[in-house]
C-alpha cells in the first residue's frame, strides 16, 4: 500500500479509538457523513451527466443465478436485476450484507471496467470507512478476469473486513452482469437475423410448393 493510503488508515484507526471512548458516536458520525450527496438518484444523475437512461431489468436465468451465487456466496434474492444503460456504460445498484445489515452500493461501469463505485446507504455501526474515496478509488478501471475475480488487488481496512468484502462481491457481480448484458446484446441481432433468414427460406419453400402444377 502507498504511504498516503497507510496514513489515512492510521487516522481512521485513531477515529475508531476515539469513538470507542464515546459509545454511540461512531454510528452518529457514519450517519452524518453517509447521506451527504450520495443518494441513489444523485449518483445516477451524476454518472450520466444529468440525463440518465430509463430503468431496465435483466432477468436472471438458471445459468446467471448459478454464476451470481458463486460470486456472492449466496443465491440472488430477486428474479431480476434492475440497471440503466447508455452505450457502453451501465449502472447497477445492489444491496449486500456487510455483517448483519444490507449496504446499498452503486456501481458505474464503462467499457467493461469500473469507473466509479460508491456506498449509497450504510446501515451498520462499523465498517463505514469503505465510503471514502481513498478506498473506493482502488476499484477504478478494474475489470473481471476469466474466473470472475477482480483484475486488481484491493487493499483492505482494519476493522472493516466484512464491509470491504461486501463491496468486492458487489463489484464482481456488477462486472459479471455487465458482461452478460454486452454479450446478449451482441448475440440478439444475430439471432434475429437468423430467425428472419429461416422464416424467409421457409416462406419461399411454401410458396414454391403452393404454386406447383399437379401432373
Amino acid at each position: 500500500m502507498c504511504f498516503r493510503f497507510v496514513l489515512r488508515i492510521w487516522l481512521l484507526a485513531l477515529a475508531n479509538i476515539a469513538s470507542a471512548a464515546n459509545p454511540g458516536s461512531e454510528a452518529i458520525v457514519a450517519s452524518k457523513n453517509i447521506h451527504s450527496n450520495n443518494s441513489t438518484q444523485t449518483f445516477i444523475t451524476e454518472m450520466f451527466s444529468g440525463s440518465p437512461p430509463k430503468l431496465r431489468a435483466l432477468w436472471l436465468n438458471a445459468e446467471i443465478r448459478k454464476q451470481l451465487t458463486n460470486i456472492l456466496g449466496h443465491a440472488p434474492q430477486t428474479l431480476r436485476v434492475k440497471y440503466r444503460q447508455k452505450g457502453n456504460q451501465s449502472l447497477w445498484v445492489f444491496d449486500e450484507i456487510g455483517k448483519t445489515k444490507p449496504i446499498t452500493f452503486g456501481v458505474f461501469i464503462r467499457s467493461g471496467k469500473i469507473e466509479d463505485i460508491r456506498v449509497l446507504k450504510f446501515r451498520e455501526s462499523r465498517g463505514w470507512e469503505i465510503k471514502y474515496s481513498f478506498f473506493t478509488d482502488q476499484f477504478r478501471h478494474t475489470s473481471l478476469t476469466d474466473n470472475h475475480q477482480l483484475s486488481q488487488t484491493i487493499d483492505g481496512i482494519t476493522g472493516a473486513t466484512l464491509s470491504v468484502n461486501a463491496m468486492k462481491r458487489v463489484a464482481r457481480a456488477a462486472l459479471f452482469l455487465d458482461q452478460k448484458l454486452v454479450l446478449d446484446q451482441k448475440l440478439y441481432p444475430r439471432l434475429q437475423q437468423t430467425i428472419k433468414l429461416t422464416q424467409g427460406l421457409s416462406g419461399s419453400t411454401t410458396h414454391e410448393t403452393t404454386n406447383q402444377t399437379p401432373r
